[in-house]
């Protein structure tokens, strides 16, 4: 069998497994990927999380080696009606079509063909949860599961262009609370989103004052307002979701005290998601012969900075206390949208790079 055609079959058959997140139910497709890496010589071990929710770590070799990281759960299909089976791995040309093509089961079978490629010391950590916010790697740290390592490849959606950290993400929730009374007779209630709205006015004009050279500006959206249970009635109770992404350096509690200082008085602050921003430095010893190899085997020409979404190396880059890079065959643009697809030539040059660079020396 080629190398298309052993990545596209891994591939396909990962896309047939419904891992759409909520519910997850990544077991399953855990226990392929187990049986697969097995026969290529690595011990492996599922973590059950419970409610047909699953993690693997598997390891080979007597010494720390490249470890890969990837998730298997999906995020849902959206309203729009696809043109392609979202499960059913259509290839068209160069394109192979599916939820979870890009992101980032088509990355996972890249790995999974480079390690039947090798016998080098490696190690692969596949979770669960990731599209809500790493819950899986945090269930994997929490075990204490973490393999030892020298390096980590993080196969998410970058082209297969060398990528040195990400943003960090802060969700928060503002909430306001008031008295319910009827419409009719609004001066017998407190109206929550009357509380909220000087709030809400002063975020719709604020950006946090931070940069990095390298990634960017700090930033905040607004995502969300639920309030109000029906037009004739005074709400009593307002959320505002705020979704802030981090740099290296700003770190999260101070970023809560900016936020807070925009606050009213009366306004709480309940924390949703808290992942920190990851920077690898390109001078890295491991990083910067692991980008030199990739650099000289694509057409790219440098090393992509930063990406604005989180992975897992958020959680488990302090667990593991190793460098990072993220390397996958999707495109950056075809993460959660509809008829998602990875390119089959970029699916054969991942298999390639990542067999390759199993072998840089730490």
């Amino acid at each position: 069998m080629t190398t298309a055609e052993s990545v596209t079959a891994l591939t396909r058959h990962l896309l047939a497994f419904d891992t759409v997140n909520p519910p997850g139910q990544e077991a399953a497709s855990m226990r392929f990927c187990a049986s697969a890496l097995e026969k290529a010589g690595f011990a492996c071990r599922l973590i059950d999380h419970g409610a047909d929710r699953a993690g693997l770590v598997a390891t080979r070799g007597d010494r720390p080696g490249l470890c890969f990281s990837g998730h298997l759960d999906t995020v849902p299909l959206g309203q729009a009606r696809w043109s392609h089976p979202p499960l059913g791995g259509e290839i068209v040309g160069n394109r192979l079509y599916g939820r979870g093509s890009s992101d980032m089961k088509g990355g996972v079978a890249a790995f999974i063909a480079a390690a039947q490629q090798t016998t080098a010391p490696a190690s692969v950590i596949l979770t669960s949860g990731e599209e809500t916010g790493c819950e899986g790697a945090r269930w994997l740290a929490e075990a204490k599961a973490m393999p030892p390592a020298r390096g980590m490849i993080v196969g998410e959606s970058t082209d297969n262009q060398p990528v040195a950290g990400h943003k960090g993400a802060l969700w928060l929730e503002l909430v306001t609370e008031g008295v319910t009374a009827h419409g009719a007779t609004p001066e017998l209630g407190r109206n929550a989103i009357a509380a909220m709205a000087p709030t809400l006015a002063r975020l719709a004009h604020w950006q946090p004052a931070h940069a990095h050279p390298d990634m960017g500006r700090a930033t905040c959206n607004i995502g969300t307002i639920r309030a109000g249970i029906n037009t004739n009635s005074v709400p009593d109770l307002c959320r505002l979701g705020l979704d802030l992404r981090s740099v290296t350096g700003l770190g999260h509690d101070r970023l809560r005290q900016e936020v807070r200082a925009q606050c009213d008085a009366g306004v709480g602050i309940e924390t949703l998601l808290d992942l920190p921003a990851i920077w690898t430095d390109p001078s890295d010893p491991w990083f910067a012969s692991a980008c030199a190899l990739v650099l000289q085997h694509t057409e790219h020409r440098e090393l992509r900075a930063s990406v604005n979404y989180f992975t897992d190396a958020s959680v488990l880059q302090p667990a593991m206390q190793v460098p990072v890079m993220i390397l996958g065959p999707g495109q950056v643009d075809q993460p959660h949208v509809t008829d998602e697809y990875v390119r089959v030539s970029r699916l054969v040059e991942a298999v390639a790079l990542y067999t390759a660079l199993i072998e840089v020396p730490g």
